[in-house]
């Protein structure tokens, strides 16, 4: 008699590495949607469609850096105290309301344009206000004072014709700061994903239903369901379907017809009540489905074919931090590609371990951390003390994942690794 399997990642068939299975998403999917204007309001992590020039200079002319005194640099004198009388008063659109002269100074504040004589020139120096004192029309400036400072130069931020951000960008809040500062209210983005989202499970309840004996509340679709809105997508939320084959089938076939992404947790496994896979290639086909990773080895990509369209499925893992974390590193990825954004791989960074670990070959792995500070104030990823793929607490318990590359066999303290922020991933 052969010996019993205690590792459930050993199985008969080779299972596909990660790189392989994220080349396999990136070569057979390609953007989707069509394309939409929305007002910049509305903007916040929509896929930018088209490239942005810039059809004004950021600044639109020089200004003051900060309150003060704006003269002519020339005016001053070289070595010691100047004295200027002060002949006007400049403040954010508010220009002065006549040329300017040589041997003045301007009252000017932050944000207001330096003025100009008919020539082009005018003073091009601001002195801060707490470095001068003005009494009677008259300010005292002291010596040292540097030309052009505390001066802002037209187009010193963004010069008309700059492309300013390009065709994929997911846009972020500093982005569309940048997009109202060249003028625009709306902007041309993809339209939204259409994604629908299902569990399967006669034991999964949906929150605040009265739970039957050896039920389990439905934490998976609710989590991946948060998880896309940060994609903004457009969200169909099918329920829980039961253990029921044909009833899986049915609504697949139905949701493919008006849907870009079906997706789901649980039920593409090989157990006699995981009906999800063979519902799926019924109609369509697997591309893969199972990988050398942990958490999250059955995991499945595929297409479906229905009214004359086909859509993309993603079945992950049932276990709620395989969900997540695979949702996290694969999902995402294939989403914001079908979105039309442009490859975007979060950043990692390299921290030492707080820990020791050993890892078996040929199979990627994460692992919950936190960063810590060790006694020199330097951060560090401490491992969180419970490992289990059902233990949700531990993702928000931690502050990312540490990610352990297929040659890894061992990590020591001390070690380097990577870690990826949640905050890379879930914003």
């Amino acid at each position: 008699m052969g010996a019993v399997r205690d590792d459930c990642f050993a199985a008969g068939d080779a299972l596909m590495c990660l790189d392989a299975a994220i080349a396999a998403i990136a070569t057979r999917l390609t953007p989707v949607t069509g394309r939409e204007s929305v007002a910049l309001a509305d903007a916040l992590h929509r896929i930018l469609a088209e490239d942005l020039t810039a059809g004004r200079d950021v600044p639109p002319a020089d200004n003051a850096a900060v309150d003060g005194f704006a003269l002519y640099f020339d005016d001053l004198d070289p070595e010691g105290e100047s004295e200027l009388a002060v002949a006007g008063r400049i403040a954010a659109g508010h220009p002065l309301d006549r040329p300017p002269r040589r041997g003045e100074a301007y009252r000017i504040f932050t944000g207001a344009p330096m003025p100009v004589d008919a020539n082009g020139g005018g003073p091009d120096t601001v002195v801060m206000q707490e470095d001068c004192v003005a009494a009677d029309a008259r300010v005292r400036i002291p010596p040292g004072v540097k030309r052009g400072a505390n001066r802002r130069k037209r187009g010193e931020d963004i010069r008309a014709g700059d492309a300013v951000l390009a065709r994929g960008t997911r846009l972020s809040p500093a982005d569309i700061a940048l997009a109202a500062s060249i003028g625009l209210s709306s902007l041309p983005v993809h339209k939204r994903l259409r994604v629908a989202v299902f569990s399967t499970g006669d034991e999964v309840c949906d929150p605040g239903e009265p739970l039957c004996e050896g039920g389990i509340y439905d934490s998976n679709r609710y989590g991946l369901m948060a998880l896309l809105q940060t994609l903004a997508c457009e969200i169909t939320d099918l329920g829980i379907l039961p253990d029921d084959r044909e009833k899986i089938r049915t609504a697949l076939a139905a949701a493919a017809r008006s849907h870009d992404l079906l997706i789901t947790s649980g039920g593409v496994s090989t157990g006699e009540e995981d009906h999800v896979r063979a519902a799926v290639e019924s109609q369509g086909r697997l591309h893969f489905w199972r990988l050398a990773i942990k958490p999250g080895r059955p995991i499945a990509f595929g297409t479906l074919a229905a009214g004359g369209r086909e859509a993309v499925f993603i079945g992950l893992p049932g276990n709620p931090v395989a969900v997540m974390v695979t949702f996290l590193r694969l999902a995402r990825p294939a989403i914001l590609r079908l979105s039309g954004a442009r490859d975007a791989a979060p950043l990692v960074f390299r921290v030492p371990a707080d820990f020791a670990y050993k890892k078996k070959r040929e199979r990627f792995e994460w692992m919950r951390a936190r960063l810590v500070p060790d006694a020199g104030g330097h951060l560090i990823a401490r491992k969180h003390p419970k490992d289990g793929s059902g233990i949700l607490t531990s993702m928000t318990e931690s502050d990312g994942l540490v990610e352990i590359g297929e040659a890894v066999r061992e990590i020591k303290p001390g070690d380097l690794v990577d870690f990826l922020p949640f905050s890379e991933v879930m914003a």
